[in-house]
């Protein structure tokens, strides 16, 4: 899974690899990297400018997984296309609600 728990942070860690000015604000599915690390491809219609595709980012994802906005915070690769997002709360519920919304992609 693209996800792992971080009980240090209390906080559920989730991969992006994240493709702005796209059709459609969406969730793609899983993919695997040439390193054979694995992905959430996620695609927004906002442009990489001033941070308007990362707000994006997090709104479609607060929306996904059903939680608030200010529990999602870009970790690293702000300004990159794959990033690492922490989602803070309870890790299990987290973690539980991300495996059920991946797995019906």
């Amino acid at each position: 899974m693209p996800f792992r728990r971080d009980d240090v942070r209390g906080a559920v860690l989730l991969k992006v690899r994240l493709t702005p000015n796209a059709s459609a604000d969406r969730l793609q599915g899983i993919a695997e990297a040439a390193d054979g690390s694995r992905h959430v491809k996620v695609q927004v219609t906002a442009i990489p400018e001033d941070g308007k595709a990362n707000k994006a980012l997090i709104k479609l994802l607060s929306k996904a997984f059903k939680c608030p906005k200010t529990s999602l915070s870009i970790v690293s690769g702000a300004t990159d296309r794959t990033k690492v997002i922490a989602l803070s709360g309870d890790t299990e519920r987290l973690a539980s609600t991300i495996r059920a919304v991946l797995d019906g992609l």
